[in-house]
């Protein structure tokens, strides 16, 4: 999609002047346009209209580093180089158990220092846990639909590749690509911390009055709660955007990554993101802050 038009960002210092429309950005993924729909689709309220702003989270990543959108998708791991100019919404995000990234490969290989691996982004809570397991893995950055091959094939742009990191959709079909999960990056988080893993929350500007962040969460939130009560309204749209995806891989998508977390963080919810944000920190990924985490409600 274009970005010619995309809203301007003042600087969270300054006051936000409201546009007459806000830019939304989020991904393809069946979860997202889920959510998503019936807000863009103006069958839900909220404080502006908005207009969608469809791309990969890895794009959505880099270009919140710059504030280039006023409210938008991004992984939490992007989050926390971007706390000092923006805060998560508590409704929309995507955390949860059993959802997290797996490590496949497509032979006999343990363990994975020392050796490359395929990663969809330098900002994606995936990368982030790849590192605190394995601190000396080497990595070829690729967007996440072409991880899968490049491990297929055994190599990248001439690169070997011994393993791939894969996220959203990838983790029903890896099967096809004659992969094998070698770890759930999401069940080592749980059993190590006890908590659901944080993988994607919904931001909007700090400069933003806070009025305005909170209505923009309710009405993230009702378009939610619009969706399950109304399960065929989105189909098409899901559909439009799901690329070559099945219909059950759709769903699967939908069922794994929409759930109770998804309508409000929660204070369990809560507890993970401090402790992923801590333990980034530990390793020297990203910087300490004091700033709060969630919109208040």
């Amino acid at each position: 999609m274009s970005t010619d038009a995309l809203s301007p960002v003042s600087s969270p210092e300054s006051s936000a002047e409201l546009p007459a429309v806000l830019d939304l950005g989020y991904s393809f993924c069946p979860n997202d346009t889920f959510i998503f729909h019936a807000l863009h689709a103006g069958l839900v309220q909220g404080p502006l209209p908005v207009r969608e702003v469809l791309e990969d989270v890895q794009t959505l990543n880099e270009w919140a580093l710059s504030g280039r959108l006023p409210m938008t998708k991004i992984s939490y791991r992007a989050y926390f180089e971007v706390m000092d100019r923006y805060v998560a919404l508590r409704a929309g995000g995507a955390l949860g158990r059993g959802v997290g990234p797996l490590v496949v490969t497509r032979g006999d290989v343990q363990d994975l220092n020392g050796r490359t691996v395929a990663s969809p982004g330098a900002l994606t809570t995936a990368e982030l846990l790849l590192r605190l397991v394995f601190p000396e893995v080497n990595v070829v950055r690729m967007r996440y639909d072409e991880v899968m091959p490049a491990v297929q094939s055994g190599e990248c742009a001439g690169q070997p590749i011994d393993a791939g990191l894969i996220i959203h959709e990838s983790r029903f079909t890896f099967h096809e690509y004659g992969l094998t999960r070698l770890l759930d990056l999401g069940a080592w988080w749980e059993q190590d911390t006890g908590l659901p893993l944080p993988l994607g929350a919904i931001l909007v500007r700090r400069d933003l009055p806070l009025e305005m962040q909170r209505g923009l969460n309710a009405a993230v939130r009702a378009s939610l709660e619009y969706a399950y009560a109304h399960p065929d309204a989105a189909r098409a749209y899901i559909r439009e955007h799901a690329l070559e995806m099945s219909d059950e891989v759709m769903q699967a998508h939908i069922d794994l990554y929409v759930n109770p977390f998804s309508l409000d963080v929660g204070d369990e919810g809560e507890r993970a993101v401090r402790e992923l944000h801590r333990r980034a920190v530990e390793v020297g990924a990203t910087r300490p802050s004091d700033l709060p985490l969630f919109v208040t409600l």
